[in-house]
């Protein structure tokens, strides 16, 4: 019925691109920041500005991980580097000042004025898979790097479909490595008592597919949303199958 080998007892999900479209919206708030800040170096060096750039550079250094891990990557890579700071320092800060709590602050209040103005979106093949798992009998956590996945959840009336939540607060609060570590996955887990042979992960990301295979998941399920060879690096990442929609698992179980 839901397209999953017979073994399986527990789904773990991450949140953002595969049960709500709300990486369209992290997309979207990442490159306001960055540019934001790129540009204002680009004038203080003289450096030519060269944007962030939403496609590419949002898949491989930013999609999928914590945020401060997103900023120190995505930095890195164009040979930027930035003191750490505090989780409290403010997302207005000063170029001359600027931490990578301090950006990836500013990115996160981006993202909460685009929620509060936009709302978010839930793909609807994937309310129809949780109410399908749900009845089926099989354990849901969501697994999200996400420090406002608890909001989404309640906003998008996806919190009665799932049992646990092992988010950003959660990896924060406890010291649990972000993803491509399988960490976060291991915790969902453990948190649904179940042995991570018999679970599966659902991932939209490369760093997420990565943390799956690294966690010796029963399978792991690539979600492509994006086309343009998204799908083959999902697979290369440690996907399974690869589905551009829940509901496709659906109709293969019937």
């Amino acid at each position: 019925m839901l397209g999953l080998p017979d073994h399986v007892t527990a789904l773990l999900f991450d949140l953002d691109g595969v049960l709500t479209n709300t990486a369209a919206v992290h997309d979207a708030a990442w490159k306001a920041t960055f540019d934001v800040f790129l540009r204002a170096r680009a004038e203080r060096t003289g450096e030519a500005f060269r944007p962030f750039d939403a496609d590419a550079d949002y898949a491989t250094f930013v999609d999928g991980k914590p945020r401060e891990d997103g900023v120190r990557d995505f930095l890195a890579s164009r040979e930027i580097h930035l003191p750490d700071g505090s989780p409290d320092d403010p997302a207005d800060q000063p170029y001359e000042e600027t931490t990578v709590a301090g950006l990836g602050n500013r990115k996160n209040a981006d993202l909460l004025r685009r929620i509060a103005s936009d709302g978010v979106e839930v793909y609807e093949g994937s309310r129809r898979y949780l109410r399908a798992a749900r009845e089926a009998g099989l354990r849901r956590a969501v697994v999200s790097s996400s420090a406002n996945t608890r909001q989404v959840l309640e906003v998008t009336h996806l919190a009665d479909l799932v049992e646990e939540r092992v988010d950003g607060v959660t990896l924060r609060e406890k010291g649990i490595e972000g993803k491509p570590a399988p960490d976060s996955f291991l915790e969902g887990a453990r948190v649904l008592g179940v042995d991570p042979a018999r679970a599966v992960v659902f991932e939209d990301a490369l760093s997420g597919v990565a943390a799956g295979r690294a966690g010796g998941f029963g399978a792991v399920v690539g979600v492509d949303r994006l086309g343009h060879g998204h799908g083959d690096a999902l697979r290369e990442h440690g996907a399974t199958v690869v589905v551009t929609d829940l509901a496709d698992l659906l109709e293969q179980g019937r």
